[in-house]
């Protein structure tokens, strides 16, 4: 289906280029038409700056340039007004007639109702959480799975082929000392007294990890030499926190169709590949005992080359700490950047991915230019990677900032805040803020039953249409044979205005990757519903007020269908009772 605001961009510059012809307007090359929603009401429904724009290479007055394009404007069966106006926009207000016939429409598509092809079918890899399996998951990352996981419904709906993955941080220190500390907390379950490792991990859920590997191995791991206890205790630990972290995130409806190993970009050659071509092709630099990636390449020799006091300069000033460039450190471990370069490899030619959309913390800003870098050094366009950087969360309870969780006196856990306040309003709440804006989560708003609390508003109104259902059904009151094109109430328009934004808002998420419109989205369309609600009656016993009950029964019904897919792509459930 083509967009509405697609369909105006097309008609004004059909008009633009007959005004050519006619010459009311000079020659000109056309630029994209932009389109967007009226920011007014009062305004219309569309409104395009095109002729603003064009001032210049006309050299007219906006609002002459206007004048004349409308003037050409083709017909079409969705436009109801058109007018230029004042500096030199061109408004459109869709017509009444085509508006109440949307709801047929609706009502025909059902749950595909919202769904468009602007992916036309290739494929994107969306990567999200990918929290280290060393602990919990915290309320952070229930940010970044809401975030992932709604982009993903998002581009799915917009015609992609979406793969969700989450990629597993499976080697490396910060797992070496998890597994060193849970060795440590097995053996004091044991009676031993073994102290932690230094950086290790405190957190309470070792000690019962730990109690619960001694109930179940008892000393098998003690009588091991150390070093392979340790290596034991890690698979172990891993597999176990793994299987936490999957609980956590079906406890929030998140869901994944693969999850990827870092390991295994070492154990299958990927590492190995990478490394050799970003070598032959002079982009890695030994410096002090470490291999370093540059984004100026040597020519190549065969053997990384010693960096000169100029390309070490290099490194420092494009990317700032030159730390963060280190492929191998001194001590012959590869680090973090050293497995990504080899996981954007696997993503976009290995997989053959057409694109991939990481998730990651604010934190990683700095490593965003080194991905995009590296990259291209590889030979792929660094367009083809996408990442989304989002703010962490900060918790209140009435207005209070929530710092520690209450049942272990430590960090919030996801899984905490699930339990206070329920999956579907963690979801929502994640969701009502652009990722790059700071988030706050008041667990009291989120419990509440009031029109304050945005996700009890929103599933108060599908709740309500199904409640309107059930007492029609009770009285032999049905939709069938209602004629929409009696819906001319403003209430009824205005509803129906918003059920037909959802292609668009879809779209405008998709382009955005900012899948945080969809909850203003479905705020709006509550709005507009309960609005309706209070000013049109729609089951009466009234004769005389039959025929607009069924074609408002027929209004209701889509408007049903248009609230459930847009929670449906939030990833909330839509209630039939509240």
């Amino acid at each position: 289906m083509i967009l509405v605001r697609d369909h105006i961009a097309q008609l004004i510059a059909e008009a633009i280029h007959t005004a050519q012809k006619k010459g009311e307007l000079p020659s000109f090359d056309l630029p994209e038409v932009p389109v967007t929603r009226a920011r007014d009401e009062t305004f219309g429904d569309y409104a395009s700056p095109i002729c603003m724009t064009l001032a210049r290479v006309a050299g007219m007055a906006p609002l002459a340039i206007a004048q004349r394009v409308v003037a050409h404007l083709p017909a079409a069966p969705f436009i109801g007004k058109v007018e230029a106006a004042h500096p030199g926009f061109i408004n459109l207000t869709l017509a009444s007639r085509w508006l109440s016939q949307q709801v047929e429409v609706i009502l025909a598509e059902g749950e595909n109702f919202g769904q468009i092809d602007l992916g036309k079918g290739r494929s994107v890899q969306v990567e999200y959480i990918s929290a280290n399996p060393t602990g919990p998951l915290t309320v952070g990352s229930g940010r970044n799975g809401v975030l992932g996981d709604a982009l993903a419904n998002v581009l799915a709906a917009a015609g992609w082929r979406v793969q969700r993955e989450y990629y597993i941080n499976d080697m490396g220190t910060q797992v070496e000392l998890f597994a060193a500390s849970l060795y440590a907390r097995y053996a004091q379950a044991l009676g031993r007294d073994e102290p932690l490792p230094e950086g290790g991990y405190p957190g309470s859920y070792l000690v019962e990890m730990g109690r619960q590997l001694a109930q179940e191995f008892g000393d098998r791991f003690l009588t091991m030499e150390r070093s392979q206890a340790i290596a034991a205790l890690r698979e172990e630990g891993l597999k176990r926190m793994l299987a936490s972290i999957q609980a956590d995130a079906a406890a929030l409806g998140i869901r994944f169709d693969h999850w990827k190993s870092e390991r295994s970009l070492y154990e299958d050659g990927t590492y190995s590949l990478v490394f050799d071509r970003l070598q032959a092709g002079g982009w890695l630099v030994y410096r002090d005992g470490a291999i370093w990636f540059t984004e100026t390449p040597h020519q190549a020799s065969g053997e990384a080359p010693s960096a000169t006091e100029a390309q070490a300069a290099q490194i420092t000033a494009k990317d700032g700490q030159d730390k963060d460039n280190v492929v191998v450190r001194s001590d012959g471990r590869p680090t973090y950047f050293a497995s990504d370069i080899a996981y954007v490899w696997d993503k976009l030619v290995k997989r053959g991915f057409d694109r991939a959309i990481y998730v990651w913390g604010a934190d990683h800003q700095g490593h965003v230019p080194r991905m995009k870098a590296v990259t291209r050094a590889l030979g792929l366009d660094p367009d083809r990677i996408t990442i989304i950087l989002y703010q962490l969360v900060t918790l209140k309870r009435g207005g209070e900032l929530v710092r520690m969780g209450k049942r272990t006196g430590e960090i919030i856990t996801l899984r905490e805040v699930i339990e206070e306040i329920g999956a579907d309003a963690t979801r929502f709440m994640l969701l009502t803020r652009a990722a790059d804006s700071q988030m706050e989560l008041d667990l009291t708003l989120a419990v509440q039953q009031s029109s304050e609390n945005p996700v009890y508003y929103v599933q108060y109104g599908h709740a309500r249409i199904a409640s309107i259902f059930r007492y029609a059904q009770e009285r032999g009151f049905s939709p069938e044979g209602g004629d929409v094109s009696l819906l001319t109430h403003p209430a009824e328009l205005a509803l129906i205005r918003q059920m037909v934004r959802l292609p668009e808002t879809v779209a405008l998420c998709a382009e955005t990757l900012s899948p945080h419109h969809l909850t203003h989205y479905a705020q709006e369309l509550a709005t507009a519903f309960h609005a309706f609600y209070k000013d049109c009656r729609v089951v009466s016993e009234d004769a005389r007020h039959a025929e607009i009950g069924r074609a408002r029964m027929k209004l209701v019904q889509a408007a049903k269908i248009v609230l459930a897919n847009t929670l449906r792509l939030i990833g909330v459930s839509a209630p039939e009772s509240m």
